[in-house]
C-alpha cells in the first residue's frame, strides 16, 4: 500500500498551483488518468470528493507513518498538536484515572480523524492514543489544516459533520452509562462497533476486540464484561473466539440495547 501511495505522490504535479481547484475536477474522483485507483487516501471518507491529483497533493503534504501494535501515537507526556487521519489499522483513545485505571474513550477505525486541533474543535491533551494493531496514519500540522483543509468547503463541511457525529455518539454513551444496565450497554456497544464491518453471507458481523478492550469502553471491570459476554453467548446472540466476537443476531442485540432494567 505504501509503495502504491509513493508512486502516486511522485507523479503529482510540482507546480505552485493550489491543488484544491473545484473547477479542475476529473469525471471519476477515484480513478486516475491511467485508470488505476488511488488507494491510499481515497478510501477515507473525509477526502471522498477530491480528485486523484488533489489526493496526491495531500499525501505529499502529509506523508504516512506506520505505528506498531502497542505504540503510542501521543500521550500526556508527549502531546502532539496535529490532526491525524487513520488510513488503516485501529487506534484506541483512552484516559488514565488517578488510581491508574485506563478508560477507553473510543476505538477508531480506518477513515477516522482525531488529534489535538482546536481549529476543528478537538482537544486531546489529556488523552492517550495507542495503535492496537499495525496502523498507518497521516499527520497534518495546524498550518496544513488551516491553509489547505478548512479553506476547502468540501472538506470543511465533512469535518463539521464528523465532529457533530462525535458529539452525538458521546451523548449516546453518556445516556447508556446513566440509564442502562451493563448487558444493554454491552449490546449497544457491540452493535455500534459492528456497524462499519461487512456482514457475512449469513448476516453475521465479526468484531476484533478483547474483553479487556471492551471493559475499557464500558467503564467496568474485565470480569464483569466477561460475565455479560457469557450471558449474550448463552442466549445465542454472539459467538466468541480469541480476540474476535461474532454477532449472530444483530436485530435481537439492537432490541436488547434499549433495555433500561
Amino acid at each position: 500500500m505504501i509503495d502504491q501511495c509513493a508512486a502516486n505522490v511522485v507523479a503529482a504535479p510540482l507546480s505552485g498551483q493550489r491543488p484544491w481547484a473545484p473547477t479542475q475536477r476529473e469525471s471519476n474522483p477515484l480513478v486516475s488518468a491511467t485508470d488505476e485507483p488511488f488507494n491510499c487516501l481515497s478510501a477515507v471518507e473525509l477526502f471522498a470528493d477530491l480528485s486523484p491529483d488533489e489526493l496526491a497533493a495531500i499525501d505529499r503534504m502529509a506523508p504516512s507513518r506506520t505505528y506498531r501494535t502497542g505504540e503510542l501515537v501521543f500521550s500526556q507526556s508527549q502531546p502532539v498538536h496535529a490532526l491525524f487521519v487513520l488510513q488503516s489499522g485501529r487506534v484506541r483513545v483512552f484516559r488514565v484515572t488517578e488510581d491508574g485505571k485506563a478508560l477507553t474513550m473510543a476505538i477508531l477505525e480506518p477513515g477516522a480523524v482525531f488529534g489535538e486541533m482546536m481549529l476543528v474543535g478537538q482537544r486531546m491533551y489529556d488523552n492517550y492514543a495507542e495503535a492496537i494493531e499495525e496502523t498507518l496514519l497521516c499527520e497534518l500540522s495546524v498550518t496544513d489544516v488551516e491553509q489547505h483543509l478548512l479553506s476547502d468547503p468540501r472538506i470543511a463541511i465533512r469535518i463539521s459533520r464528523h465532529l457533530g457525529e462525535q458529539v452525538a455518539r458521546l451523548e449516546e454513551r453518556l445516556t447508556d452509562l446513566a440509564l442502562r444496565p451493563l448487558l444493554a450497554r454491552l449490546a449497544s456497544t457491540l452493535v455500534r462497533l459492528g456497524e462499519p464491518q461487512r456482514r457475512s453471507r449469513t448476516g453475521h458481523v465479526t468484531i476484533r476486540l478483547t474483553h479487556e478492550q471492551l471493559a475499557g469502553l464500558l467503564g467496568t471491570t474485565r470480569e464483569s464484561t466477561s460475565k455479560a459476554m457469557s450471558d449474550l453467548a448463552s442466549r445465542g446472540l454472539i459467538r466468541q473466539s480469541r480476540g474476535r466476537i461474532v454477532l449472530l443476531d444483530v436485530p435481537a442485540m439492537t432490541a436488547l440495547s434499549t433495555a433500561t432494567a
